[in-house]
């Protein structure tokens, strides 16, 4: 399973080009791939190097929250709020380029410590409309749109439904994030009971990111078959901008060096029908094996 990931990686190392990037750190990189990952035979958890786990169900159920506050996201990882350690949103949260926009370009930027601004799970739950809606006698704000609700009720509703889609690429909303979402459009589809989804990847970090958001999908995938009362199916993986940051080169040959082991199992708590009622300790991955992590400086 977890070959089709280390085959992408080898192949952009190996045939990937040198460009400039956002960052300044610079890539290698390749445009347009796909992977599928058979979410029956195991779960596609990376086991060449160590997989942050428990970073992945904590962003997760952040995203599903509906939230875009990082010290949130460190109060259901770390168990608080006001915890020192970091999440893998800590660099953008306090990252110059976001914590100055407000001062800049008013009410642009950060509204409180630990604001990302309107990330994923935001448009995952509130996504606004153009339409406004009267709160009490004089308010009117935007109406929204609860894609991640009306996306469980139309799989359980029409099954064969083409319509089954989870977007956060807002264009509207873009200036008014930390970071405008790299895993930005995925849809679900339902064939002899079994749920699959295929997401889309406008930029890829193929050593630190894919592999996390692999896990996050599939993992998303089990969670909506399981509310649902389906099986699953695939994940299917399209990558847009596959790329290896410079800094990154000598620990992805270290992780190519390393055979594959084993795939774990996903565990579920069975008795969650509402995915907005799963915490960490409802989540649980089975006979887990890696070699051990390989660290690398995130680019931001």
């Amino acid at each position: 399973m977890e070959t089709q990931y280390l085959n992408a990686l080898r192949f952009v190392l190996d045939n990937g080009t040198t460009k400039t990037d956002r960052t300044g750190v610079g890539t290698i990189s390749c445009f347009g791939m796909q992977q599928r990952y058979d979410l029956s035979k195991g779960f596609p958890a990376v086991t060449t190097k160590k997989l942050a786990w428990k970073s992945v169900v904590s962003e997760l159920l952040w995203f599903i929250e509906g939230s875009g506050d990082e010290l949130r996201l460190r109060e259901i990882l770390h168990g608080s709020r006001n915890s020192e350690k970091s999440t893998i949103w800590t660099a953008n949260a306090t990252a110059p380029y976001w914590t100055n926009k407000y001062k800049k370009f008013p009410p642009k930027g950060p509204q409180y410590p630990g604001d990302l601004g309107r990330v994923y799970g935001l448009q995952w739950r509130h996504w606004q409309t153009k339409d406004k809606e009267l709160i009490g006698h004089s308010q009117l704000i935007n109406k929204e749109v609860d894609q991640l609700t009306e996306l469980i009720k139309g799989i359980k509703a029409d099954p064969s439904g083409r319509r089954h889609i989870l977007t956060a690429w807002n264009p509207g909303e873009l200036n008014d994030m930390a970071l405008p979402p790299c895993h930005v459009f995925s849809q679900f589809y339902v064939a002899d009971n079994k749920l699959s989804c295929q997401m889309y990847q406008r930029s890829c970090d193929m050593f630190l990111g894919v592999p996390f958001n692999i896990a996050s999908y599939s993992l998303l995938t089990h969670m909506i078959a399981q509310v649902c009362g389906l099986d699953v199916g695939e994940f299917v993986h399209v990558l847009g901008d596959a790329h290896i940051y410079s800094n990154h080169v000598e620990q992805v040959k270290e992780q190519l060096s390393r055979e594959p082991l084993p795939a774990a199992q996903l565990l579920l708590n069975p008795t969650i029908k509402d995915i907005t009622e799963f915490t960490m300790n409802d989540i649980v991955l089975n006979n887990y094996q890696s070699h051990p992590p390989i660290k690398a400086e995130m680019a931001v």
